[in-house]
């Protein structure tokens, strides 16, 4: 794996020392090969929330139309956006978040546009990043942050577009 890409692990937990590979739930992975999973920092903003926090989001990729752009976005400069509903604000505000990040060299690309990283063995932390302030963090990254009554019209507008995207704990959504 590249040198230059860095992984992270965002947990709410401030004290992970060592993580182990988990069987993964999807039914689209094997089932007897455990896993550790990493998002590159790229991706990263997607988890800037509270873990149980229902969000869309979405990042222009190769595919993204002119038009896409105008639409979903505020701004030409911008090229991410997280999504929340109004009552997981005070939660984010009130959330701090830990960055575990690991040394790339064992993990291997399971998914490019989700950004996300595997590896098979037990994984040290290299560091270990805290985050106090969400709302700050995104901004600082570039992120468009949107607050809205309801996540469910946002969503299929998203999906139906040709942005990169993804719709995370969307069970939790009003």
């Amino acid at each position: 794996m590249s040198g230059g890409t860095r992984l992270f692990h965002v947990s709410e937990e401030p004290d992970i020392p060592i993580f182990h590979p988990r069987i993964p739930k999807r039914a689209d992975l094997d089932p007897n090969i455990g896993l550790v999973w990493a998002v590159d920092e790229a991706r990263l903003p997607n988890f800037l929330t509270p873990r149980d926090c229902p969000r869309v989001t979405y990042h222009v990729g190769e595919e993204t139309t002119d038009d896409d752009r105008k639409r979903f976005f505020s701004s030409d400069h911008v090229r991410h956006c997280v999504i929340i509903e109004h009552g997981w604000f005070s939660v984010m505000r009130n959330t701090t978040l830990y960055l575990y990040e690991f040394d790339p060299a064992e993990f291997t690309l399971q998914d490019a546009v989700a950004g996300y990283y595997v590896a098979r063995t037990p994984q040290t932390p290299i560091a270990v990043h805290r985050i106090d302030d969400l709302p700050a963090a995104l901004i600082e990254r570039g992120v468009e942050v949107r607050i809205t009554d309801n996540l469910r019209r946002i969503a299929e507008d998203v999906k139906a577009s040709t942005l990169n995207w993804s719709l995370c704990r969307m069970r939790n959504a009003k």
